[in-house]
Parts: structure tokens; C-alpha cells; sequence
């Protein structure tokens, strides 16, 4: 199983259009926030199952907050994640997942990368890929592929500017 995991995106989808023509075939599109009403335009450019949540910028929006998913045996907590501060770590955000006896948990809101693993649970944000803040400021998104033992693999990608 291939997912793509994005955030942020913010009304400006030419960085997601291009991807998608570009990552080849994926089976699940995870958004994690501020897609600021374009929700429906995301869900017409995919053909898989799409999990949306609302974010802080996501003003009136009819979004659940938060989503608790089941992917491939794993419990999942989607979160925007600015409930928990992430933008100053993954404790408070860890911690939350850990109560609900989660095995990962997946924010944004950072607008930087972010792969978490301990004992305990995963944390793992995509960044940003409309207005990144890392280092270098390239856009970035997620590929989380599940194997054939349902063993969790988190990598990391960053568009180059066109």
C-alpha cells in the first residue's frame, strides 16, 4: 500500500497537480489541513479513498478537527496539529496519540517535515507543500508504504522548483 500525505496546502494546488501527474500510482491521499475549501477539487484529482481534516485556516469548514483511521492494522490519529503546539515539537502531540492508544499520528500546521519514530508511537508531518519553512524552503509531502508484513516505511520527499 502507497500513501501520499500532504498539509498546507492553502488554495494553491499547482504544486499537488504536478505531483500527482508525476508520483506515479498511490492508494491513499491523506490531507492534513489549511486546504482552505478546495477539498472537493483534491478528491476529483485523485481515483483512491482521500481523508481530509479541517485546520487552523480552514475557517466555517464542515471538516472534522481531527479523524482516528484504521490502515492496514495500525490505529491512526490525523490531526492538524496546532491544538498540540507542534510547531515547538512532537511531545504534546505524541502524548495525546499515546492516550488514545494510537500507533501513529500524522499533523501539520509546521510547514516542516517531520519523522517521530519511538517505542511508543510515530509522529510524522509532510511539511508543506505550497509554503514550506524548513531549511532550503523546498515543498514537501510524505510516502508512507505499508509492506506485505504490514511493517510502516516514512519517507520524506521535496519537489524541485520548475
Amino acid at each position: 500500500m502507497r500513501i501520499l500525505v500532504i498539509s498546507d496546502t492553502h488554495r494553491r494546488l499547482e504544486n499537488l497537480e504536478r505531483l500527482l501527474q508525476e508520483i506515479g500510482h498511490i492508494d491513499m491521499l491523506i490531507h492534513l489541513g489549511d486546504v482552505e475549501g478546495q477539498e472537493l477539487i483534491i478528491q476529483d484529482m485523485v481515483q483512491c479513498p482521500f481523508y481530509v481534516i479541517a485546520g487552523n485556516n480552514d475557517y466555517f469548514s464542515v471538516l472534522p478537527r481531527e479523524m482516528e483511521l484504521e490502515i492496514q492494522g495500525k490505529k491512526v490519529l490525523l490531526t492538524h496539529g496546532h491544538r498540540y503546539l507542534v510547531s515547538q515539537g512532537t511531545e504534546r502531540v505524541k502524548e495525546e496519540a499515546i492516550a488514545r492508544r494510537m500507533d501513529i499520528v500524522m499533523f501539520g500546521h509546521s510547514h516542516k517535515p517531520v519523522i517521530d519514530i519511538d517505542q511508543e508511537v510515530t509522529a510524522v508531518s509532510p511539511g508543506s507543500l505550497s509554503y514550506p519553512r524548513q531549511n532550503g524552503r523546498k515543498p514537501s509531502y510524505l510516502i508512507v508504504q505499508v509492506d506485505d508484513r504490514g511493517n510502516f516505511h516514512y519517507q520524506i520527499h521535496y519537489m524541485e522548483e520548475v
